[in-house]
């Protein structure tokens, strides 16, 4: 059995799924921080399936352990962590504990319980701004500009080290870029609590009327129409990712870094064009200042992912739009 972290998160629920439809037994865990109940339903739901779920924190170590023994678990995919860059700026000390800590506290427990298998979900933000875009594997780490991205840098050496502590153990370091889109089915997406801190769920939240306007935070970055650019995956294409990296896992041992992305960089402005031309709707929207921690280009080289895993993503800006629409559309208020 796979436990996934954060199983009711938007991408770890779009995972629970892939695994699901893939024929594989889960087991999910999450503390609802950042995520509804009601997406568990759905997921069930969609894949005609049920599936065990326990509602704990991470750092909660006995009900981690609780979960360990009433399941066979072989291997962990683990999202569960805080992820608002901004956010992270201003509460650094609640992301060292909520993501190192939590992280900490189920690498032990996966010890004690002899799970030797690991999928973790890292960020691009690791390769702080020093690195030209495409960014590849082997480019330098650790000069990162935020505390969220430090937290996914730090957790990466502890896994290294884990791995080469204990030569069975399987470590897959999937450094992605940005998840937007939803389930083609319009069923789960990504609902976040407040004003969104990711581009396209505020993008569709303009949209279909919950905000008035889009901001668009900095116009001066050093790109062709002043926007920020970035690599933008469709959520099904990484959960796809992750279910290829858990069967790599499982015939592999060390620690493996990968990216997940799609190899092409799309400004905030030409996204905007993208969701009005996929959906015909209009998206107001009015230029802010930066946000600390952002950087100008950051897209992935995603050849190591095609040579390693066999995965390659193939959903296009507009399928991530139009779906992102679906979503939205026949949920305006979200799972609420």
């Amino acid at each position: 059995m796979i436990l996934v972290t954060g199983g009711c998160g938007y991408i770890g629920s779009h995972t629970c799924l892939a695994l699901l439809r893939a024929g594989e037994e889960v087991a999910a865990l999450d503390n609802y921080s950042n995520s509804k109940p009601e997406a568990l339903v759905r997921v069930q739901k969609l894949a005609n399936r049920p599936f065990p779920f326990e509602e704990a924190d991470l750092r909660d170590e006995t009900a981690l352990r609780r979960v360990f023994e009433q399941h066979q678990i072989h291997a962990v995919i683990h999202f569960a962590g805080l992820k608002a860059v901004g956010e992270s700026v201003q509460k650094p000390l609640e992301y060292y504990d909520n993501n190192v800590a939590g992280t900490v506290t189920l690498c032990r427990v996966m010890r004690d319980f002899g799970c030797k298998r690991m999928v973790f979900s890292s960020s691009a933000t690791v390769y702080g701004s020093g690195n030209p875009s495409p960014l590849t594997e082997d480019m330098p780490t650790g000069q990162v500009t935020n505390p969220y991205g430090r937290t996914k840098y730090m957790l990466e050496e502890i896994l290294k080290d884990i791995c080469a502590a204990d030569p069975e153990f399987s470590a897959v370091l999937l450094r992605y870029f940005n998840p937007v889109g939803a389930d083609e089915s319009g069923q789960i997406g990504e609902d976040p609590r407040d004003i969104p801190n990711n581009l396209m769920p505020y993008i569709s939240q303009v949209a279909v009327g919950r905000l008035s306007r889009l901001a668009v935070f900095g116009n001066d970055y050093d790109t062709p129409d002043g926007t920020g650019i970035r690599d933008y995956i469709h959520v099904s294409d990484l959960a796809s990712g992750h279910v290829k990296a858990v069967e790599y896992a499982n015939r592999q041992t060390g620690a493996r870094i990968i990216n997940l992305g799609t190899g092409r960089g799309t400004s905030v402005l030409e996204l905007v064009a993208a969701f009005e031309r996929a959906n015909g709707v209009k998206v107001p929207y009015a230029i802010s200042p930066r946000r600390p921690g952002d950087v100008d280009v950051c897209y992935a080289n995603a050849d190591k992912a095609r040579r390693i895993l066999g995965w390659t993503a193939q959903m296009s800006v507009d399928d991530m739009c139009r779906d992102s629409w679906h979503w939205q559309s026949q949920n305006p208020e979200g799972y609420r």
